[in-house]
């Protein structure tokens, strides 16, 4: 069965994929391309959260690592093993090796950080073991399928499907390392690219390199978006659909996981993305979209690298209590707004309704949400359960 692969930067977002239909999750830690360091101590937890929920959990480990980097990687990856990981994403060759001898328990799942862009480089690295590959983001569908077809049929194959693309070859970039210190290779990239640049004309008059009145970002990527593509991702051969965004915010994650969960069961029927699957991706924080390099070359966002989003998140549903259902505010509303739902069960999403009463725990009314993560009672006619959140459109 394909997979629809969440991130999961935390205990919240994780429990908000699987909540929205994530079939796997990953996270990542210490030795991660993402500063995500809060799952170094709950990694054992989230794994049996995702286990209870018959679900998957790949631990990122897919730094480039440097000697003195392997007797704490080493202790690691045996944690990762006795906890029950699913999979280690990993790049570096030698963490490769040290996984295949210390942690053999664990699948070696080969990150799009390795650059893989030909099927002589994906059937190298299943001789050496690893059972997926994550393709680099610079593949085309066609060169997936070829691919697909050099490789024996227990390895998969794992693509992203939304998100942040980088403006570097697969992320393998020196840009933030030279201009701030910060090594993108080691998980804490500065993202200069997302930075405007301007050219100066001597005597240190600058001169901006002109796209428009907004400024110039020469080296933003357009935001990836292939969720009305992914009946050709899976005639190509593709395995496990995964979206970007460790560092996002649970409503992100919400956002996109319960979008591609809708536009991928679809798929799997042989028809299209539902519409409102298609609109959900514009209700949550993104770039310009484009395809990728799915269908030839990947576009820049010239116009600012400000993403934008048509909703703002302010609540999540907690539970009911005395009829009316229990909501933790994360942003400001108040009586007399038109909010909307965002739901794990896709036939009560998107709808909206007029909030016209509300009250604190103890049942006094309460006109405005403004205390930060106060719990509210609401009534709301649409079914919600645990997890579900409700939004608010931006004027």
């Amino acid at each position: 069965m394909p997979e629809l692969l969440a991130p999961a930067g935390d205990r919240e977002k994780l429990e908000t994929a699987l909540h929205f239909g994530a079939d796997a999750v990953y996270a990542g830690g210490a030795f991660s391309l993402r500063a995500d360091k809060s799952m170094d101590k709950e990694f054992a937890a989230g794994i049996a959260m995702a286990h209870a929920a018959g679900k998957k959990y790949y631990a990122a480990v897919n730094i480039y690592a440097r000697d003195e980097d392997f007797p704490t990687l080493e202790e690691h990856i045996a944690r990762l093993q006795e906890a029950g990981a699913d999979g280690v994403i990993v790049a570096d060759p030698g963490i490769i090796s040290l996984v295949r001898k210390k942690a053999p328990a664990l699948a070696v799942h080969l990150s799009t950080q390795a650059n893989v862009t030909n099927g002589y480089a994906a059937a190298f690295w299943a001789d050496m073991g690893v059972k997926r590959i994550v393709t680099a983001r610079e593949m085309s569908l066609d060169g997936i399928k070829r691919l697909r077809d050099m490789l024996p049929p227990q390895v998969e194959i794992e693509c992203f499907v939304h998100g942040a693309m980088c403006i570097s070859f697969s992320g393998r970039c020196l840009l933030s390392d030279y201009l701030t210190g910060r090594s993108a290779n080691r998980g804490d990239c500065a993202q200069p690219c997302r930075w405007e640049y301007k050219l100066s004309a001597g005597g240190g008059a600058p001169l901006t390199v002109g796209e428009s009145e907004n400024g110039t970002y020469i080296l933003n990527s357009a935001d990836l978006c292939m969720i009305e593509h992914l009946r050709e991702l899976l005639a190509a051969g593709v395995h496990s659909f995964k979206i970007e965004g460790r560092m996002k915010t649970r409503y992100y994650c919400a956002s996109a996981v319960s979008a591609y969960r809708a536009a991928l069961d679809a798929a799997m029927r042989g028809e299209g993305a539902p519409e409102f699957a298609v609109q959900e991706v514009n209700k949550h924080s993104h770039r310009q979209y484009c395809t990728g390099f799915y269908f030839g070359a990947a576009k820049e966002s010239f116009l600012t690298s400000r993403p934008a989003q048509e909703f703002d998140f302010v609540g999540v549903v907690k539970g009911e209590k005395n009829g009316l259902y229990a909501v933790e505010q994360r942003g400001r509303f108040a009586v007399g707004e038109e909010l909307e739902t965002l739901c794990a069960k896709a036939e009560n999403s998107a709808r909206t309704f007029e909030l016209t009463a509300m009250s604190d725990e103890d049942g006094a009314p309460l006109a405005d949400a403004k205390a930060v993560q106060q719990t509210v009672l609401i009534s709301c006619p649409v079914p919600l359960q645990a997890g579900d959140m409700l939004r608010r459109r931006r004027v």
